[in-house]
């Protein structure tokens, strides 16, 4: 009676520890699917990201050639321009960047758009540039990219701030230390953002 009693009381003991077992290891194989796909979509609106900043630094070129034809158009502004499109030119990574890497690249594309800034207030004072289809089209294609790449930074944001949120949740963050799941970095705004444009007239 002892013996049968002592069975089925360590039969109980290794059914809990093997269903407790069990439950763990669902958990973290859901958690650690989560993270992969939650992953995932922070590469995938890093990828749209780098697309549109692309397409602005691709229209740079013709936009550059348009304002060069304008005679006596001050030539350091353009070139300030060209230099800020070769730096973004050079920033590629692998996959999404690191925090280090993000604040490198946010530098080197808010030094792009201060350029595009400048050459456009410059591009004021040139009325018979202004008056051209082809300048106009250009400005409005810039215009678009701009604000292309405010909504697709938002969407990154986003997609990261979800994965990042998940990461620290128990117990996907023991899976994430385990798994080598690494916290995303989010867009800042630039610095002085916060205060309003001054409008000369």
């Amino acid at each position: 009676m002892k013996k049968t009693a002592l069975g089925c009381g360590l039969g109980t003991v290794v059914a809990g520890i093997l269903g407790v077992g069990l439950v763990a290891l669902l958990l973290g194989w859901s958690s650690y699917n989560r993270l992969v796909g939650l992953d995932e979509g922070v590469t995938s609106a890093w990828s749209q990201v780098e697309n549109v900043y692309q397409r602005r630094a691709d229209l740079i070129p013709n936009l550059v050639a348009t304002v060069r034809g304008a005679s006596e158009f001050e030539s350091q502004t353009l070139q300030e321009v060209v230099d800020a499109r070769s730096r973004v030119g050079n920033m590629t990574f692998e996959g999404v960047p690191s925090p280090q890497q993000m604040q490198q690249f946010q530098q080197v594309q808010d030094g792009l758009s201060s350029a595009l800034s400048r050459l456009l207030a410059v591009v004021e004072d040139y009325p018979e540039l202004k008056a051209t289809e082809a300048y106009r089209d250009l400005q409005v294609q810039i215009e678009g990219s701009e604000n292309r790449i405010a909504v697709e930074r938002n969407r990154f944001n986003e997609a990261a701030r979800a994965y990042n949120t998940a990461r620290r949740r128990f117990p996907a963050v023991i899976v994430a230390n385990l798994a080598g799941f690494e916290p995303r970095s989010y867009f800042e705004a630039t610095a002085g953002a916060e205060r309003p444009p001054e409008v000369e007239f």
